[in-house]
């Protein structure tokens, strides 16, 4: 009998266990070190800046996803076939070894393992470069447990999503209800750019965490796991996917505004603090003492390792499908690798230079998403997609010197460009002219 290809449906456990493991994959390194400063540093502004947070730390990851669902993941499918792989190759380095799966594993060993050790000191130094032991030994370890997970992605959904992560949220809630339950200290005076553009400065705060990138790999990623879970029929796909979505969003919302009122309460606490892992990790100390700071370091080395896992098969799958004659395993091997070479820099060095990067990139994907929606709108959607995703490029990149230290005093005169968001207006108006391009037919529009 010749077999048909049949489409499975999920089970409820299955759904919840998707939505865990997408929730999984987000919650890495920036969602936990980037909101408890941010609510710190906001003070009395805390609710406006967590506002501008959650609009691109949960909402856009989340309108993502679902426009990757839309798109059936072939979400760049409108642009020219060169400029998409090059578009998404620099999404697939920025997310994986370059910056994102790299500071999961930083974040890991800063406060999930270096709090324990006696002497974290200790450095030799190889081809002029000074390392340190413990870090490199740790991030070996960690990157080589990931590399293990990923080598077998049809297993991720029951690894991931129904071991790992129930675990991780049991902890997370624990803590939340800890922030809500005992008393901090007074909320302080905004600093800096929160007393004046508290909203702004949260959106902007939110492109830290990654994950509207992240959600253009994970979509694609979500979609074939259900196919190997053999759900073929797209309309499924899409179901599922925004189901698992909608979880992972209001996880993420919940992390999200716990951490910003555990900054914002933070007191005395927070002195000192260069980034927001300092400041939790001194309030589990503060009220937890020892075994508090046993389970922080459980709940961050699950968070950063489950992220990993997810970003090395993601980039493994893509680059194993642009170069097929280099296998997916192998890719698993040389991408590990690169995460825990690149994971030997340093956190703060780490975070300094993807900043610029960050404010160059995102532009453009938000463009990308917001055009997708709009692709039955456009007369010529072809050409919308070009139009725009250059013009949010362009502005992009002006923003991205800008964020370097760059003198980009010629553009001052743009709207939102002392926030870093001058992109936002031309691009707008970008899409605005799109949805007014009509078809002629004597002669097309723009040769």
């Amino acid at each position: 009998m010749g077999q048909k290809v049949q489409n499975k449906q999920m089970s409820m456990a299955d759904t919840l266990g998707l939505g865990f493991m997408t929730f999984a994959f987000f919650l890495g390194a920036g969602n936990l070190i980037f909101p408890p400063l941010a609510g710190f540093l906001a003070g009395e502004n805390m609710t406006l800046a967590m506002i501008g947070f959650l609009i691109t730390a949960v909402t856009l990851p989340l309108i993502t996803l679902i426009a990757v669902a839309k798109a059936n993941g072939k979400i760049m499918g409108l642009l020219p076939p060169l400029a998409a792989t090059i578009f998404a190759i620099a999404i697939y380095i920025v997310i994986g070894p370059a910056f994102a799966a790299p500071r999961a594993g930083l974040v890991a060993y800063e406060m999930g393992f270096k709090p324990f050790l006696a002497d974290s000191n200790a450095t030799f130094m190889i081809a002029g470069i000074v390392l340190n032991v413990s870090q490199l030994i740790y991030t070996l370890i960690f990157f080589g447990g990931a590399m293990l997970m990923a080598l077998y992605p049809g297993k991720l959904l029951d690894s991931v999503g129904k071991v790992l992560t129930p675990i991780m949220i049991f902890l997370l809630v624990g803590l939340a209800i800890s922030v809500m339950v005992l008393p901090g200290s007074d909320v302080g005076q905004a600093v800096g750019d929160y007393q004046t553009n508290p909203l702004t400065k949260g959106i902007l705060e939110g492109y830290n965490t990654m994950d509207t990138l992240a959600s253009l790999i994970f979509g694609m990623l979500i979609i074939d796991i259900l196919r190997r879970k053999g759900v073929s029929d797209s309309k499924d796909q899409t179901k599922y996917l925004i189901r698992a979505a909608l979880i992972a969003a209001a996880g993420l919302a919940f992390v999200y505004i716990s951490l910003f009122y555990l900054g914002a309460s933070a007191g005395e606490l927070a002195n000192g603090a260069d980034n927001g892992g300092t400041i939790l990790t001194n309030y589990v100390n503060h009220e937890f003492g020892s075994l508090g700071q046993i389970l922080l370091a459980a709940v961050v080395t699950l968070a950063c390792l489950t992220t990993v896992i997810g970003l090395v098969t993601a980039c493994a799958e893509f680059f194993n499908d642009l170069l097929p004659r280099i296998s997916y395993k192998m890719f698993v091997v040389i991408m590990s690798l690169a995460c825990a070479t690149v994971a030997n820099v340093g956190l703060s060095q780490l975070i300094s230079i993807s900043v610029p990067v960050l404010y160059t990139i995102y532009p453009v994907a938000i463009a990308l998403v917001a055009v997708t929606f709009l692709t039955n709108k456009f007369a010529m959607p072809e050409l919308s997609h070009r139009i725009v995703l250059s013009v949010a490029l362009v502005f992009g990149i002006i923003d991205g010197l800008k964020a370097a230290g760059i003198d980009m005093g010629l553009v001052d005169f743009m709207p939102m460009n002392n926030e870093g968001m001058a992109w936002l207006l031309p691009t707008g108006l970008a899409i605005m002219a799109c949805l007014f391009i009509k078809k002629s037919k004597a002669e097309p529009v723009l040769g």
